[in-house]
């Protein structure tokens, strides 16, 4: 709940702090030796600038006061921002740290810790030009130096860090001009690279925690307005308000942010029904109109660029035939899950990406329909030979399969799993549900696939934090982002696609929606997945909670909340 304290915890560490600032500030400046050497930039060419925001530093602002306690389905698996792979890390590490850029409400691009930038060389330079005054919170300054670093370190692949696969193929190099000047140049023009920048993996790293050695994935140290007291994992995440926070405009309101897990959602629905939270995330779609307005309860529910699909183990014998795969997708019937899973708030997935993303294009249904689903079942050699129910190869042997599911990562996602159980089944497919924790099932999802024996089916949902459809396309399906190096954790491989993707990449305007069409197109007849739904996300909160912000990429920001 929204709670007031009468003692500070943040006024004792800003005390901490502002002792430390100069110290640390000081090491830092003497392991880059002192000021930035003179760089030429590079040829001058057409020029476009981003509108420079200012902000008063003496701007006096109320202490953080209270505590803000939100609950969520499942943990943060990292906080290391380069790493993270999943919304539930993401929406933790936008509180910690900050970017370059940002996404508005409406994923329009904004002036964070760059105030402005030009871009150059026919789209291959982008210059910024950063804040001054910014500190870290561990008193390092932010400057050009910072933006190297992180992107230096994001760009070793020896790291074999998660994002590597998002920056590599675009960034060349990253140069520092002069301390508040950075220049990024890129291998080919890529029309997305600000959304890229926007992305949680553009998240900016104190580059003395980078260096000491640390594991950045429990000790985050980022510029933005609350910072990590506490993670106890599977159970709560604790910020506290960042006493020396840059932006006085944006500062705190909240002296502590509680974030709990709480797997269930009925769970979490009563926590907020008994005022012992003050915002939930993915209240169950069947109870938002009726909750709203009980008692001091708001609900909503948000459109977003999520998709929930099952993905199939490409490398199992199982599902090497496309008439399997479209079997398996006629078998479900989305509209029903819909209606009676998501109480409406969703849509039929008709490609790999959702409606709402740029790039997308309809690239077809698989319409509920079991008689086809048992005749393409029957023409890949599986029906049910001796009349118990379940389809039998020609050696007699069963189609029997594993789905995986999460429980509170997605809304419904259970229940989702449940239902295909249950269609598959009435096809004859013996299915074996088995429900993992999220951090355990991401471990185990990532494997390479000569260590995925036992993963099948596995329901997973991907919304870009990009907000735009390389970030589909390129991470879910290129043959170079197999499971562990990337997120295409099926090991899907067609050349074509493959040859669209980096054509999308190097291409711009409408030449590059084609490419990503057809590349939808494409996807959607080789079914490597059951594409389930386009997702609505749902959330409660006590209706004094104000400033919460929702992206549509799934990211609830909660650095803005306030108490009103």
């Amino acid at each position: 709940m929204v709670r007031e304290r009468g003692i500070s915890t943040s006024a004792i560490i800003g005390i901490v702090v502002v002792i430390l600032v100069i110290a640390i500030a000081g090491a830092y400046l003497a392991t880059r030796g002192g000021g930035a050497p003179a760089t030429t930039t590079a040829s001058p060419s057409t020029t476009t600038t981003a509108p420079a925001t200012t902000t008063t530093t003496t701007t006096t602002v109320a202490p953080p006061k209270g505590t803000l306690i939100v609950a969520m389905g499942t943990d943060a698996s990292t906080l290391d921002p380069q790493d993270a792979t999943d919304n539930p890390s993401e929406m933790v590490n936008r509180i910690i740290y900050e970017g370059l850029v940002e996404f508005d409400q409406n994923l329009n691009i904004k002036p964070m810790l760059a105030e402005s930038w030009d871009i150059k060389d026919n789209g291959t330079t982008y210059v910024f030009h950063l804040r001054k005054g910014v500190f870290f919170q561990d008193g390092t300054p932010f400057d050009a130096y910072a933006v190297k670093t992180n992107f230096d370190r994001v760009l070793n692949s020896t790291l074999k860090l998660q994002r590597y696969s998002l920056y590599a193929p675009i960034i060349s190099s990253v140069e520092v001009i002069d301390n508040y000047t950075v220049a990024f140049h890129l291998k080919m023009p890529f029309g997305a690279f600000l959304n890229d920048l926007a992305h949680g993996a553009g998240l900016i790293i104190s580059p003395t925690l980078i260096n000491s050695g640390k594991d950045v994935k429990t000790n985050p140290v980022g510029t933005g307005p609350y910072m990590l007291q506490e993670w106890v994992k599977g159970d709560h995440i604790t910020l506290v308000a960042n006493p020396n926070y840059w932006n006085k405009t944006a500062a705190p309101k909240f002296e502590k942010i509680i974030i709990k897990v709480v797997a269930d959602d009925k769970a979490r629905e009563n926590l907020l029904k008994t005022g012992d939270v003050d915002l939930v995330l993915r209240i169950p779609p069947v109870d938002v109109a009726s909750l709203n307005g009980t008692g001091n309860i708001i609900t909503r529910a948000y459109p977003t660029s999520r998709v929930i699909y099952i993905a199939m183990n490409l490398m199992n014998q199982k599902f090497q035939d496309v008439r399997v795969r479209q079997a398996f997708n006629y078998a479900v019937d989305k509209e029903a899950i819909i209606n009676s899973i998501l109480n409406g708030l969703g849509k039929p997935a008709t490609s790999p990406l959702a409606s709402s993303t740029y790039g997308y294009c309809y690239a077809g249904y698989y319409k509920y329909n079991v008689t086809l689903a048992k005749e393409l079942l029957k023409e890949a050699g599986w029906w049910d030979r001796d009349g118990d129910g379940y389809v039998e190869n020609a050696n007699g042997q069963k189609l029997e399969v594993n789905l995986w599911t999460p429980q509170g990562r997605y809304v419904g996602d259970y229940q989702m799993a449940q239902a295909v159980q249950s269609y598959l089944n009435a096809i004859g497919v013996k299915v074996n549900l088995q429900v993992w924790e999220w951090t355990s099932y991401l471990n185990e999802v990532r494997k390479p696939y000569n260590q995925s024996q036992n993963k099948e089916l596995f329901l997973m949902g991907w919304a870009p934090s990009t907000g735009e459809g390389d970030w589909v396309l390129r991470p879910l399906l290129a043959s170079w982002m197999w499971a562990p190096a990337g997120s295409n954790y099926g090991y899907y491989n067609n050349t074509q696609v493959d040859e669209l993707i980096q054509k999308q990449m190097m291409t711009l305007g409408q030449d590059r929606l084609n490419a990503m069409c057809q590349a939808q197109k494409i996807v959607y007849n080789d079914a490597p997945w059951i594409f389930m739904v386009e997702m609505y996300d749902t959330l409660g909160m006590k209706s004094n909670v104000k400033g919460v912000v929702y992206l549509p990429i799934e990211i609830v920001m909660l650095k803005y909340a306030y108490s009103g």
